[in-house]
């Protein structure tokens, strides 16, 4: 892949059967460097995503969860219970080793849309504490112009910075929404990756290139990109991030630098000597 190559989202099944999209994932890396993998969950049917993700482990990485639609229920061996609610964003750091479930539920109607995208931790901090990032939808300010809002996530939008902030690989995320015919601009940084990925609707970048909803095109960083929604408008989420350039070893959900720390780790879980921390949640084995 190079920039201006496109991705379309691939439907797989996670944690106890939930029917996801899959936008990129493990054969993707390096090219995505500092991000590891983008899910999209979501369904109208129950069925597609009651059963979640029960207890797994994570180490080495951070999680980032957005909900557009519905709520998930989660908790963890911190002790930490909450919802996640419809705007609101997690942004759980896993460092040296967390054990969490995740249970979607959807809306009045049974709707229930997520995304979930993975960012690496450098060798330094990958047996950091584990913390979290919880920010509420009203938290998250919103940057509208004409024909256009983009809700600031991390980063700076138009002078208008993000509640996440002191992350390592300088992220900037941002929701977007066009109404039919809007256009917006923007600058990343030059060098870092830069990816733009459509929920709904239809993006024209460009003189040309038609992105369709369910599709990613990963773009150069430092260039000034204009996208102009198609006849239905288009609601995207925006990434940038600085490359780590470590090497990485990926083990489901634990990724770290060598396959010796991948196998201690797994080790570690399986042996019941996970944890780093103290709380009342789920055992670190299973």
């Amino acid at each position: 892949m190079k920039p201006g190559s496109v991705l379309k989202a691939v439907p797989t099944i996670e944690g106890a059967g939930v029917h996801l999209k899959r936008v990129f994932g493990y054969h993707h890396q390096p090219l995505f460097d500092p991000f590891l993998l983008l899910d999209d969950f979501h369904g109208s049917d129950p069925v597609t995503y009651r059963k979640g993700f029960p207890w797994h482990p994570h180490r080495g990485i951070e999680t980032i969860t957005l909900l557009l639609h519905g709520s998930v229920d989660h908790g963890d061996s911190l002790g930490s219970n909450g919802v996640i609610n419809a705007g609101d964003v997690q942004w759980m750091t896993a460092g040296s080793g967390i054990v969490h479930q995740e249970m979607p539920r959807g809306d009045s109607t049974g709707l229930m849309r997520g995304l979930q995208l993975w960012a690496n931790l450098p060798a330094a901090q990958k047996m950091t504490d584990p913390k979290y990032r919880d920010v509420t939808a009203g938290d998250i300010p919103v940057v509208s112009g004409l024909g256009y809002s983009m809700r600031v996530v991390a980063g700076t939008f138009n002078g208008v910075s993000g509640p996440v902030d002191d992350i390592v690989i300088d992220p900037e995320l941002f929701v977007g929404t066009l109404d039919p015919g809007g256009r917006v601009t923007h600058r990343t940084a030059p060098g870092y990756t830069f990816f733009i990925y459509l929920l709904a609707g239809t993006l024209v970048l460009g003189a040309d290139q038609v992105i369709d909803h369910e599709h990613l095109v990963l773009l150069p960083g430092g260039e000034e990109i204009t996208l102009i929604a198609g006849d239905h408008g288009a609601d995207f989420l925006m990434v940038s991030g600085k490359p780590l350039k470590e090497p990485v070893a990926w083990g489901g959900p634990i990724v770290m630098n060598t396959r010796e720390e991948l196998r201690r780790a797994f080790h570690e879980y399986e042996q019941g000597t996970f944890l780093n921390h103290t709380g009342s949640g789920s055992p670190p084995k299973g």
